[in-house]
């Protein structure tokens, strides 16, 4: 039996491009000849993989899953390359053993995630590049988070099927229906209204002082002969109008009465009423496909390649 190096390792993953773990079972089962571990690699699946994986994945499907004492909760995100592909039951089964090994692992990143046993003797990079065999498209795992909360619970929202879902973590001494509820259209509203921070603290120095550089500039342009304290004054104005937009407490609480009432003051509502210590300390909110590029579909001119063919 050859001695299986990483060099080797590395040297069939740049040929077929099929997973580190795969690569290695290969030259495992064919006594380290690189040729035959491609042919392996084929007949198996991963070099069909791989001629998928040029292709752009941006949709997909989102999943977040909550424990049963609700302290920790996980958001996936697991891509395709159609929306046809999010609706099939088996992809839908996989990225719920993908939150599955998120929750019952400590694995830290993607990659740590791929090489995590789920069956006996079978990765899920293993899995997934069945899957990609099977289905028949590129399937990507993008990210996963925890979010954990051991004085409190954590809540989860999915909208429309999992094109987004949130995990909220609160903090709290009371937990009844009025809390969870209110928990719930926390979620609910940073699914719609697309925070970037929870709240103005995690905002870094620099940022602020960013802005407001940018602002200053504007400011001037705009009033030249202006006193320094109006244009502070319009600089302040306009830096608090933008960190109450992309801030998830300061926002305007959508289901205000009074259109004016900020998420933190709708939360401070909610624990005074129910003698309780309430902190939204952090969430998570994750969009199928956010950030990607996504690929043109033109339906008619495919049927018509098909045709041709």
């Amino acid at each position: 039996m050859a001695a299986i190096t990483a060099k080797m390792v590395k040297e069939l993953r740049e040929k077929s491009g099929a997973g580190m773990m795969d690569c290695k079972k290969a030259l495992t089962k064919t006594d380290g000849d690189m040729e035959k571990a491609i042919e392996f690699l084929r007949e198996n699946g991963q070099m069909k993989a791989q001629k998928k994986a040029d292709r752009i994945a941006a949709e997909g499907l989102c999943l977040a899953v909550v424990s049963e004492d609700e302290k920790k909760a996980v958001t996936v995100e697991v891509n395709s390359e159609t929306d046809f592909v999010a609706k099939n039951e088996k992809f839908q089964n996989f990225v719920a053993k993908v939150a599955e090994t998120v929750m019952t692992t400590d694995a830290a990143d993607v990659e740590a995630l791929l090489a995590e046993e789920v069956e006996e003797g079978k990765t899920l990079q293993a899995l997934l590049t069945e899957q990609i065999a099977t289905i028949g498209e590129n399937l990507k795992i993008r990210r996963f988070a925890r979010v954990e909360e051991a004085d409190g619970f954590v809540t989860t929202y999915t909208h429309m099927g999992g094109k987004i879902v949130v995990a909220v973590d609160v903090q709290t001494d009371v937990i009844n229906d009025a809390v969870r509820e209110m928990a719930k259209n926390v979620a609910m509203q940073a699914a719609a209204m697309r925070p970037e921070y929870c709240t103005r603290a995690e905002i870094s120095a620099d940022y602020l002082a960013k802005e407001k550089e940018i602002l200053l500039a504007a400011a001037k342009n705009e009033k030249p002969n202006a006193p320094e304290k109006v244009i502070n004054g319009i600089v302040m104005g306009r830096l608090n109008k933008e960190l109450s937009e992309i801030c998830l407490m300061d926002q305007v609480y959508v289901k205000a009465e009074d259109g004016k009432q900020s998420v933190q003051k709708y939360v401070d509502q909610v624990a005074k009423a129910n003698g309780a210590k309430i902190a939204i300390k952090g969430f998570v909110r994750y969009e199928t496909g956010e950030g990607l590029e996504k690929k043109q579909e033109n339906f008619a001119a495919e049927v018509a390649a098909q045709m041709n063919h």
